[in-house]
């Protein structure tokens, strides 16, 4: 029944991340919209009138309606090598990478919990996680996209960690006596991702970093409520965007960093192996 429950969560996990990676797109092309109307500009392109407006999804090149078996997370994408049925245009690696990035999210997170066994508040505890990873993950999709961390969602997510943290302390309280630690350790935490990138922010006045990563930090920072597992997620987040992202920034001499999608990734990892991690301190 388990391996079941981790092939559920996976395909979930999936077909969430290509509705994310969808909405990511429709939401770019509505704030250009909206600031084209802003500053009384002529609109880029007649198309991104109906990209904003369409229901369902579509070639962003030809403008097609997918036929549903086109839309099958991971699988069309393989299928169609990664090109548009009608067009052949290419559709982009994005959306593939968001699917099994999404995926594999779940599943690490589920591999965390026995659903067998849980209790009610388990239960409630592991759904948040999942809501908040679906936020964080949003973020980071669009973030890689277009380099930008869209506020209202970085608020979403900090209200959702938020809810998650009283969940927690909730159930630590049911376990043992209230302590310090159980004010502290989520105060160190903050401190540590959201404190650090802030101050990265306001003394390169924003070149390094941008104006919504400590905002990010916050929101993870809270979820993990732990000052060990915050610096994990730290040195995690910056060595995988040092490997992945610094030789093409040091190329084209580019000094700010988009952490979003790294950040997240760390996050993931430093929940997903917390005892693994703690039991080495």
């Amino acid at each position: 029944m388990q391996v079941v429950f981790f092939i559920l969560l996976f395909v979930i996990g999936t077909c969430f991340g290509s509705f994310l990676c969808c909405q990511a797109r429709r939401l770019h092309i509505r704030e250009q919209e909206r600031q084209d109307k802003l500053i009384k500009a002529p609109k880029t392109s007649p198309k991104v009138k109906k990209k904003s407006l369409g229901q369902r999804s579509i070639c962003l090149h030809c403008e097609t309606t997918l036929k549903w078996y086109d839309n099958i997370p991971i699988v069309s994408w393989l299928l169609l090598r990664g090109k548009c049925r009608k067009c052949g245009h290419s559709i982009g690696l994005a959306e593939i990478l968001s699917e099994i990035g999404v995926g594999l999210a779940f599943l690490a997170l589920g591999t965390t919990f026995n659903f067998m066994v849980a209790t009610p508040l388990e239960w409630t505890i592991f759904v948040a996680t999942l809501i908040l990873t679906l936020i964080l993950s949003f973020l980071a999709i669009y973030d890689g996209l277009y380099g930008e961390l869209p506020t209202l969602f970085l608020i979403i997510a900090i209200v959702c960690a938020t809810i998650l943290l009283i969940l927690k302390e909730w159930s630590l309280l049911l376990m043992s006596p209230l302590s310090y630690e159980n004010f502290l350790a989520p105060i160190l935490s903050v401190a540590i991702l959201g404190g650090l990138y802030l101050v990265l922010y306001l003394v390169s006045k924003g070149k390094w970093v941008g104006d919504g990563d400590w905002l990010l930090g916050l929101a993870i920072g809270l979820a993990l409520m732990s000052p060990w597992l915050a610096l994990i997620t730290l040195f995690l987040s910056n060595l995988l965007a040092t490997i992945v992202i610094y030789p093409s920034t040091r190329k084209r001499k580019q000094k700010r960093i988009h952490f979003g999608p790294f950040m997240v990734i760390g996050f993931v990892i430093a929940l997903t192996c917390s005892d693994f991690f703690i039991s080495m301190l």
